[in-house]
């Protein structure tokens, strides 16, 4: 796994190796990271990357806020409650030096606080497939101030989703067995 590009293009990022079977890692694809951001700088949603506050949730390895990062975005926020991968994020962190424009929180995606500062622009959101996870999540997000009014929601899941109708329908693409769907708060 590396940065596709931008700043840190081409730095290798923290192998997961065999992972934690219960941490249900399974970062996304760099080509699949890449047509990602392909179609969010496409110029068909603005520009919702540069200058953007980013909110990674159930970030796994930091990849895709770092991706952000790496692309102009300010800050990124990293939320997740494993072992593995708050290990790995703070790795992929220090190997991109981008400590000051990031904060890891240890803490369950669906049960975020009040949100204590500004609310986010870009959100990334990658539960494990399958388990409704991301409803619950982005329902608690928008009730504790973390999304922004217009921010883009990115959305990786294998499943159908059922997102919060304060929500609208943007595009979703398909690779291989992921779903991404964009939405706008």
């Amino acid at each position: 796994m590396r940065i596709v590009a931008g700043a840190f293009k081409g730095r290798a990022l923290a192998s997961v190796g065999k992972g934690d079977p219960g941490a249900h890692l399974r970062p996304t694809t760099d080509r699949t990271r890449e047509s990602l951001f392909n179609m969010l700088s496409g110029g068909r949603f603005g520009d919702p990357i540069t200058d953007a506050r980013v909110l990674d949730l159930f970030a796994g390895t930091g990849a895709l806020g770092l991706e952000a990062l790496s692309r102009g975005a300010t800050h990124a926020t990293f939320v997740d409650d494993g072992t593995k991968s708050t290990s790995l994020i703070k790795q992929n962190i220090g190997i991109c030096e981008a400590q000051a424009q990031t904060k890891l929180i240890r803490r369950d995606a669906r049960k975020l606080p009040e949100n204590p500062g500004a609310p986010y622009d870009l959100i990334f959101l990658d539960p494990p497939y399958g388990k409704g996870l991301g409803e619950t999540a982005l329902t608690q997000a928008l009730k504790q101030n973390w999304i922004a009014k217009d921010a883009l929601i990115v959305w990786e899941e294998s499943a159908t989703i059922a997102p919060p109708e304060e929500l609208t329908y943007l595009d979703a693409r398909k690779y291989g067995d992921t779903t991404i769907t964009l939405l706008q708060a």
